[in-house]
């Protein structure tokens, strides 16, 4: 992975615990069908690329839209003229 997109699974992790606010990490992931520990990978930026399906079902859990984590992901300009 480049630092881009490392950085870019960063901000998506920032925009994920800010979703998630007062829910407990637990809760969230068992609702999108996910182990804790994935989650827990995702907000902290280890896992900078999750699938899109585990995206979705994170999306549908959090009540946030996709197109909302999609553009917490592609913030930066270098990272959308790779997509």
């Amino acid at each position: 992975m480049t630092a881009e997109q490392i950085a870019a699974g960063r901000r998506l992790g920032v925009a994920l615990r800010a979703a998630r606010a007062e829910r407990g990490l637990v809760e969230v992931a068992l609702a999108a069908g996910i182990s804790p520990e994935t989650l827990r990978k995702i907000e902290s930026g280890r896992l900078p690329a999750p699938a899109f399906g585990t995206v979705v079902c994170l999306s549908r859990a959090l009540d946030v839209p996709v197109s909302d984590l999609a553009d917490a992901w592609l913030t930066s300009p270098a990272i959308r003229q790779a997509s």
